[in-house]
């Protein structure tokens, strides 16, 4: 086997606003891994919040051509490099690389059967109420939306994003902007307004008090919880869990946090941190035992990768194997 490693800034129509950051393009690893007339490839992100750049995740890869050369495997993989985007990239390379050589896709060699999933579309973050309520209205085809929000008028951004889309399901993300005393005074408002569950209300380390709060709204972890060695921690703390490949460390890791997710009683998400169809394809394979889908990444993106997902009222449809898997 062959490994080439590529990196590349995939612009967005228009910036993207979470709690302390803006992003106006999605910096990508692409991991190729090339085996006689046969090809795999995976993309990754990295974690933002973790300090992940695509140049280090390069040099990661990089130095691990001699080993891939030598037949490296998925599971030897697990072992050789940390969780995180450049393992994220070269596992899912080496699942599309399977896939192809076999003549089986990627959810059967998973043990699963493919099936449309129905996925969330994400405002995000804007100055004012009216502005997040205008996004909202122009996803009027999406029965799911996520608000991204901070610690400044979470309840009227809401609001007014229900008020516009009184229809659709609704979903909050604070990315860690609030503390355990604006949890308890929002909460009941949010419920109100039929908001279906927050995610990552708390920053990562100060989420100890949640397990002594009861909240009437699910809680899902997304930065407090990176892997499966802190699924018990969140357990004890969190009702639902976002899975995403980057921080999990590819698809191989992903797919063993979310069944034993399931056995500890969470419910599951499945997330991404941007990217084009080819990232949201093997999440798509973790998408088939969640329940609640974040898919969108391509949505955001000023153009997508040839043989992209396609997207109809919040339908994905299941990849084509020319894409991946």
């Amino acid at each position: 086997m062959q490994l080439t490693v590529d990196t590349e800034s995939l612009p967005l129509s228009t910036p993207f606003r979470i709690s302390g950051r803006v992003f106006n393009a999605v910096d990508t690893l692409v991991a190729t891994v090339t085996e006689d007339d046969y090809r795999g490839r995976g993309e990754a992100q990295g974690v933002y919040h973790l300090g992940e750049t695509t140049s280090h995740m390069r040099e990661q890869l990089v130095a691990l051509a001699a080993e891939v050369s030598r037949g490296l495997t998925r599971e030897a993989l697990q072992r050789v490099l940390p969780a995180g985007g450049a393992r994220n990239a070269l596992d899912c390379a080496l699942w599309d690389l399977e896939a192809k050589k076999t003549g089986r896709r990627a959810w059967d060699l998973a043990g699963l059967r493919p099936r449309p999933l129905l996925t969330a579309c994400t405002v995000s973050l804007a100055a004012t109420a009216g502005e997040m309520a205008e996004q909202a209205a122009q996803l009027h085809a999406w029965p799911i939306i996520k608000l991204k929000l901070d610690a400044d008028d979470p309840v009227g951004r809401v609001a007014a994003a229900h008020a516009r889309r009184p229809d659709a399901q609704l979903l909050v993300d604070a990315n860690q902007a609030w503390t355990l005393e604006q949890l308890r005074d929002v909460v009941p408002h949010l419920r109100a307004l039929g908001v279906r569950l927050i995610e990552q209300p708390l920053p990562r380390g100060q989420d100890v008090a949640l397990a002594d709060y009861h909240c009437p709204v699910p809680l899902c972890a997304d930065e407090s919880c990176l892997d499966s060695s802190e699924l018990a921690w969140t357990a004890a703390r969190y009702q639902m869990v976002n899975i995403k490949l980057d921080k999990a460390g590819g698809l191989t890791e992903a797919l063993q946090m979310a069944r034993k997710a399931r056995d500890l009683g969470l419910n599951i998400m499945v997330g991404n941190m941007g990217g084009s169809s080819l990232s949201m394809a093997p999440s798509f394979v973790v998408g088939l035992l969640a329940d609640v889908i974040d898919l969108d990444g391509p949505v955001d993106l000023a153009r997508d990768r040839a043989h992209g997902l396609r997207y109809k009222q919040g339908v994905i449809a299941p990849p084509s194997a020319t894409l991946w898997g």
